[in-house]
């Protein structure tokens, strides 16, 4: 009997809700497709209704049903951390080990060497580099996410904390709770986002939706990215290309970050990095937090050659309750729910379960799920993450 493991973030504090919610939308939109023409999940059935919290414990992804109807076990859990946890102890026999992002169960190669009967990690939602990839090639472990699931939604969030953070609204919003009314206070540090120099570091499905949200704001675009782009879509949303990002970063006025984790990304956004920036600039990270040298982001920021810095990613995951992010000036962070909203569990959920049925019944897995495969990165991974170098997700 296959065992699954399953991974996921807590629930509520007040309690798992009940769906519909007295105090919530009944439903959310039914999309025909991903943009630009890719297909959304299409598992043969579901056990869920879209609007559902589903990457919770106790929503499960909605797989309990199907997967014990077909005889298989599923271990669902939260604790992750250390040697004690449930994670730990449940791997040692796992077939089939699934996390999500926003709560990663770090499969390292330790745990890895544990994991006996591990032949599939999946991560419910776009980036695995909580998976040691050259370990699990090196094993014969398939990995695979579902590609494309949340990345609209990490595209408005990142949109909207460039707008959070040009416009200052956090501080705006704080006067407006504790009473006051100080229209100055208010807006000595607001600017508009129009006539702003923005760059994309890494242009794929996700910087692209940045990018194609952002050009109705009047802003000029520049973008890098290994993977150049038609010169018709460059012409098209105005975006300057730039072989680098030590060029990039020179010539804008907002970072915004969508490129994998890999050991070329990691601590790229250092102190001589920051320091070629124009004074007052921005950076948006819906990515990996280790891109960024965590001190030199404080550092930037209490000398003013940083204006901002908003985030949806920490290093690590959770961060702990003293991580300096949590306090640094002009900081928007939020706890790497970007890609967690409801319409994305839904899709996420539907997806890890297409990838379960096609995996249980012996069936290639969708070319554009994997990452890793027979011992060599695919699909996906050979075009994000084999290379190691920087490339869009």
């Amino acid at each position: 009997m296959a065992k699954v493991l399953l991974v996921l973030f807590p629930d509520p504090v007040d309690g798992y809700p009940q769906f519909p919610r007295d105090d919530a939308r009944d439903t959310i939109p039914a999309l025909p497709d991903y943009p630009n023409g890719h297909t959304l999940p299409s598992p043969e059935g579901t056990d869920f209704v879209p609007g559902q919290l589903l990457g919770s414990v106790s929503g499960e992804l909605g797989l309990r049903a199907y997967l014990e109807g077909a005889g298989r076990e599923l271990v669902v859990t939260s604790d992750k951390e250390g040697e004690g946890s449930v994670f730990d102890r449940e791997l040692v026999d796992a077939d089939v080990i699934i996390s999500q992002p926003f709560w990663p169960a770090y499969l390292t190669p330790e745990r890895l060497a544990k994991a006996k009967n591990l032949k599939l990690a999946v991560t419910a939602g776009i980036g695995s580099d909580h998976v040691d990839l050259d370990t699990a090639n090196a094993l014969g472990i398939t990995v695979a996410e579902v590609t494309y699931s949340n990345s609209i939604a990490v595209a408005e969030h990142a949109v909207m904390q460039i707008l959070v953070l040009v416009r200052d609204f956090v501080r705006q919003h704080e006067i407006s709770v504790d009473g006051g009314w100080n229209i100055a206070d208010a807006v000595e540090r607001s600017y508009d986002v129009e006539g702003l120099d923005v760059g994309i570091f890494a242009a794929g499905r996700i910087g692209r939706a940045v990018a194609e949200r952002l050009a109705p704001f009047g802003v000029r675009l520049h973008y890098t990215d290994r993977h150049r782009l038609p010169a018709e879509y460059e012409e098209q949303y105005g975006l300057t290309f730039h072989e680098s990002i030590e060029d990039l970063v020179r010539h804008i006025d907002v970072l915004t970050v969508h490129a994998p984790l890999t050991e070329q990304t990691r601590g790229l956004l250092n102190d001589e990095l920051l320091a070629t920036m124009r004074r007052g600039s921005y950076i948006v990270n819906p990515a990996r937090g280790a891109i960024a040298d965590q001190d030199a982001v404080v550092r930037a920021l209490d000398s003013g050659q940083l204006a901002g810095y908003a985030g949806d990613v920490w290093d690590p995951q959770p961060a702990p309750a003293d991580h300096p992010w949590r306090s640094m000036a002009h900081n928007a962070m939020t706890t790497h729910t970007s890609g967690a909203s409801l319409p994305s569990q839904a899709k996420y959920a539907a997806g890890t379960r297409e990838i379960l049925e096609d995996w249980f019944a012996d069936r290639p897995i969708r070319p554009e799920y994997l990452i890793v495969e027979g011992g060599h990165y695919a699909g996906t991974g050979a075009h994000s993450y084999a290379q190691q170098e920087v490339a869009a997700v």
